[in-house]
């Protein structure tokens, strides 16, 4: 067993870019090498090893057999960790869920839809206890060197519960609504620098939402600002469609 702790990254359905994230961050932070051993990376090494302390998942879960495996990392893992918003909710992965599944698989594979066992895609959380998120799409560096951190301190990552619109404050951007544009930062998780409005874009929602979000404001300034009923859906869906569906389920 390595004196140090070990590490290992898995994914699921996503495009590996919180990966890549990893690789860029590591190479920004090598003193982060020096502190844990990666002992399986499939995006960055060959060699493997099934003995690690702790687990990054990215992507999420679409197939029924994707269930056994996550429980397996889960029984090795101390510490889980979901990376990237496929893994914390879904992704994009998860616009179909408002879709009949049949309907979409036979959409994608034509008259081959059964010979693939695809289900509504869903969070890690949703198999398996998660220890800690790493949000974003993709995850952003800072936070994942901090996450890493912490973890050889032996505490959890934590997420700050408050709404991107106060990074936003913070760097005393223009809003973006006022430059006509549309932004979901008023109920998204903030975390990221406020990135995207910092570059003159809007948020697209990726880190998911606060613990409380009001999405009638929300909706009701995205109306005012002479957005379409259906864009505001397509917008809200991105990246928050289980969280939404979720919510409409407990009301």
């Amino acid at each position: 067993m390595s004196p140090k702790p070990t590490v290992a990254f898995f994914e699921f359905t996503s495009c590996e870019g919180c990966q890549l994230t990893v690789v860029d961050s590591l190479q920004d932070h090598p003193e982060l090498l020096d502190a844990i051993d990666i002992v399986q990376f499939r995006e960055a090494m060959s060699e493997k090893s099934d003995s690690y302390q702790i687990a990054f998942i990215e992507g999420s879960c679409t197939r029924p057999s994707d269930e056994a495996k996550i429980r397996a990392i889960r029984e090795k893992a101390a510490i889980v960790v979901a990376l990237g918003a496929c893994a914390h909710l879904g992704g994009i992965n998860a616009i179909r869920n408002r879709s009949d599944m049949q309907e979409v698989r036979e959409y994608v594979y034509g008259d081959k839809a059964n010979w693939f066992p695809t289900y509504e895609p869903r969070p890690i959380s949703a198999i398996i206890k998660v220890d800690a998120v790493l949000p974003g799409c993709p995850i952003d560096r800072n936070e994942l060197v901090k996450a890493v951190t912490h973890l050889l301190q032996g505490r959890m990552p934590q997420i700050p519960d408050q709404p991107m619109c106060i990074e936003c404050k913070l760097k005393e951007n223009v809003c973006v609504y006022t430059q006509g544009k549309v932004c979901l930062g008023p109920i998204t998780l903030a975390g990221c620098d406020a990135i995207c409005p910092t570059y003159g874009d809007g948020c697209e929602g990726c880190r998911g939402t606060i613990s409380n979000p009001n999405f009638q404001s929300l909706r009701e300034v995205m109306l005012e600002h002479g957005v379409s009923e259906e864009e505001i859906e397509s917008r809200l869906t991105m990246f928050m469609t289980n969280q939404i569906l979720a919510m409409a389920k407990a009301q």
